[in-house]
């Protein structure tokens, strides 16, 4: 496959007249763009392709937006996922993050709100990546992180962290003993308005509690403040 320097992205859309138009505006971007019309096909292309990221439909044949973002989560956990879907409950939005996608977009979208998300994501991947080189290692209570290999270890359990979980973890580190806002965090972790989407934030504290608190309803590291943000504590 040649090299290119223009980042590749692998938009899996069945509906055709949507992904055309898709696949050509973001060419106009400046990206390269593979598309696959199923989720057998995605996995496919993810198998023996390599991508900057990918769009991801949650309603496929064959296979789903679920079964593809957790087998890619799995084979590659630094890859962003932006899934596009119909369904508009809190319920689904939550299974599509656990999936491992990194952020979603609720069908029908405006296009200048999805090329942004795109830009804003591959942005964040090489801030984290020149990140991660720098300080890999983190330590706190009994737990250790390795931000360049999107490792953890608790106290019970080793596991992998995605991107996104580690690109939150990181920001509020950084910005320890601060509390910082949802909107911060959307507007640097997501590169996107902090007008939008502040569940998606909760979303992903919640979870990052579940790994590294003992008790995650009372939390000790990732505390609230009510109706402004959220604050790191290592204790250290």
């Amino acid at each position: 496959m040649p090299k290119t320097s223009e980042p590749r992205i692998l938009l899996v859309e069945d509906e055709e007249s949507l992904a055309v138009g898709l696949q050509f505006n973001l060419q106009q971007e400046g990206y390269t763009v593979q598309r696959a019309a199923d989720g057998r096909e995605a996995l496919e292309h993810f198998a023996r392709e390599n991508f900057d990221l990918i769009i991801l439909d949650l309603m496929l044949p064959y296979v789903d937006g679920y079964e593809v973002a957790q087998t890619i989560r799995a084979r590659s956990p630094q890859l962003p996922i932006l899934m596009l879907t119909a369904r508009t409950t809190a319920k689904d939005r939550v299974q599509g993050l656990e999936a491992g996608a990194d952020d979603y977009v609720i069908k029908p979208f405006h296009l200048r709100e999805l090329l942004l998300r795109v830009k804003g994501m591959l942005k964040r991947k090489q801030w984290y990546q020149d990140e991660s080189r720098e300080e890999p290692v983190y330590r706190f209570g009994d737990n250790t992180i390795d931000f360049a290999s999107l490792t953890a270890k608790t106290r019970t359990q080793e596991f992998q962290l995605t991107a996104r979980e580690a690109m939150v973890l990181k920001y509020l580190v950084e910005h320890e003993g601060r509390v910082v806002s949802r909107t911060e965090l959307l507007e640097n972790v997501w590169q996107v308005e902090g007008t939008v989407k502040t569940r998606t934030v909760d979303a992903f504290i919640a979870r990052l509690r579940k790994y590294f608190e003992d008790d995650p309803k009372h939390p000790e590291f990732i505390t609230s403040v009510r109706e402004v943000g959220y604050q790191f504590v290592s204790g250290r």
